[in-house]
């Protein structure tokens, strides 16, 4: 197709889609690009060229395709030269001593020629002309095999093209640093500077096959998959059980999963399916439990830490109260977790586990993000036991509740596509009652509200300065992507009161950039040990949750869609 000049009378766009044409040298993209410029498909163009895609801490998300917007060959390599200057800067020499690992999944994308093994071959090229020496796996891997070659090896960086749980038609761009954990602000900021200063190709990146002869081209493939598996055995410690059920056989399907739900089959042939906060009971209790077995000397537990995201159920919290360990809670996402665990171990402290509501399990300190494979394996062992023992999964959790308190959750969203009405929903709750002053609500449905944090100012009540924090200390205004989060709490103690103690809390925020605009609430209600009525507290986290609803979202007046069945 002849060289066609972009001119939709939006001189930015034009501009943008012009330099394209002039960087990129897949054929397919061009064709697609020019074929709209042709049919003045304006709107189209616009998506495509509008914006850049966002380099944040969770690195570039985004459908392929052509375009600024979207993943494809020129915005991966564009991506890898800010990501490489970078890390010029920060590592120097060492960098070309040291190296970093690539990994990619099997995602695809015909029409534009995109998938991820070509995107990670295009960032190999561009490390590897810069002379830093590159760790590209020869085959699709999992993505824990990436952050755990980035320790293993003693590497920079780590990449992984991945988009995880997004559809099919997406890609991602993941990025570690060299402690194997996902990079933190302020290291997103200025990877994505880098690339706004290294857009135009550098003559070498598009030749992906100067990699097959290239000294820098390592393939860690073999090495990580030998070593990646004998730390995931120092975390099972009944193998024999593993073995006599045939549990390995089933674990070598289910390892390579790294996101969905635990599905049990219970009596009667009905099928259970287990939440992310429930897993992450199980999988607590049992590390930890494992962990006692091999740990005679109890004193040593003061060492031993778990975490999980704020949003998260706070089972591990009752748990480490009781047996002596410690909890912490981090902001949302595993790269806040894994850096945490990072610190922690730094100082000599046992990091045993971490999770995250959203089926995001971190088990031992191996990998620092979560990790489905090893995840897998130990939940295959932990059933394994309980069947020898004659115990399902549906009895242990109840075990777990009735040791430790009962723990309900209850999550959803709204979806609203009008940014000016979620800004006034939360400027409601945060003058609530007055437009002059800060003024949080003090009860919702008639339940007492005695702690309130928000992410977006930094407030917390319960603080002594009224600023946010958590540990670690990390600020609520640093957290990147989201915004307008207010964070409520109610505690309740009370001798003559059924449920004794009562902690009912809330978070409610919204993700400007998300494709579609969520306001999410997460729910919970922790009961003392011993309180086993089950129905009467579900019914009255319903109640609450029923009032969160009409009295902080208000979804007839705000025009609020339901989460979709």
């Amino acid at each position: 197709m002849e060289n066609v000049l972009s001119s939709t009378g939006d001189g930015k766009l034009d501009q943008a889609i012009n330099q394209w044409l002039q960087f990129d040298e897949n054929p397919q993209t061009v064709a697609l690009v020019q074929g709209l410029v042709k049919e003045g498909a304006v709107g189209e163009l616009r998506r495509c060229f509008g914006s850049r895609m966002e380099f944040g801490t969770a690195g570039l998300r985004a459908a392929m395709g052509p375009g600024i917007s979207c993943m494809n060959d020129l915005t991966i390599i564009q991506t890898t030269q800010g990501f490489c200057k970078y890390l010029e800067q920060c590592f120097g020499q060492c960098l070309k001593e040291r190296g970093v690992v690539v990994g990619f999944d099997a995602r695809a994308h015909p029409p534009s020629g995109g998938s991820s093994r070509r995107f990670a071959s295009l960032a190999a090229a561009v490390f590897t002309c810069r002379g830093v020496p590159v760790h590209l796996f020869c085959d699709i891997t999992p993505t824990p095999f990436v952050p755990f070659a980035v320790s293993h090896l003693g590497l920079c960086a780590g990449v992984m093209v991945t988009a995880s749980h997004n559809p099919k038609q997406d890609n991602g761009y993941k990025v570690y640093w060299e402690n194997g954990a996902q990079i933190v602000p302020p290291h997103d900021k200025g990877i994505s500077v880098a690339i706004e200063a290294n857009l135009e190709p550098w003559p070498e990146s598009w030749d992906i096959t100067s990699l097959s002869h290239s000294p820098l081209l390592k393939d860690p493939f073999q090495d990580i998959h030998t070593e990646y598996y004998r730390a995931i055995q120092q975390h099972c410690h009944h193998r024999d059980i593993n073995k006599s059920s045939g549990g390995e056989g089933v674990l070598v399907s289910h390892t390579l999963r790294e996101e969905g739900d635990t599905v049990l089959q219970q009596k009667g042939g009905q099928w259970r399916v287990f939440s992310g906060n429930e897993l992450g009971a199980l999988l607590g209790w049992w590390v930890y439990q494992c962990w006692k077995q091999t740990n005679p000397d109890q004193s040593t537990v003061k060492s031993v830490y778990m975490l999980a995201s704020t949003v998260s159920s706070k089972i591990l919290r009752a748990i480490a109260l009781k047996e002596g360990f410690h909890f912490e809670e981090t902001l949302t996402g595993f790269k806040w977790m894994g850096n945490r665990a990072r610190e922690l171990l730094d100082q000599n402290k046992i990091v045993l586990f971490a999770f995250e509501e959203a089926i995001g399990y971190m088990c031992g300190s191996a990998v620092l993000d979560k990790d489905g494979v090893s995840a897998a394996a130990i939940a295959g062992e932990m059933t394994s036991y309980l069947a020898a023992k004659n115990i399902t999964l549906s009895q242990q959790l109840t075990a777990v509740y009735e040791e430790y308190g009962y723990h309900i959750t209850k999550n959803s969203y709204f979806i609203c596509h009008d940014q000016a009405v979620i800004r006034a929903m939360f400027d409601r709750l945060r003058h609530y009652g007055n437009q002059e002053d800060v003024s949080y609500p003090r009860q919702c449905g008639g339940v007492a509200i005695t702690a309130v944090r928000d992410l977006t100012t930094g407030y917390d009540s319960s603080q002594a300065d009224n600023k946010a924090v958590l540990p670690p200390p990390i600020c609520y205004t640093e957290l990147s992507g989201v915004k307008h989060t207010i964070y409520y709490t109610e505690l309740c103690v009370a001798p003559g009161n059924r449920y004794k103690h009562t902690i009912y809390y809330t978070e409610l925020c919204a993700a400007p950039g998300n494709r579609y605009k969520h306001t999410i609430y997460y729910t919970e209600l922790c009961a003392a040990p011993g309180n086993s009525d089950v129905a009467g507290l579900q019914k009255e986290l319903d109640d609450l949750v029923n009032a969160i609803v009409e009295d902080f979202f208000q979804p007839q007046k705000n025009n609020l869609l339901s989460k979709p069945e």
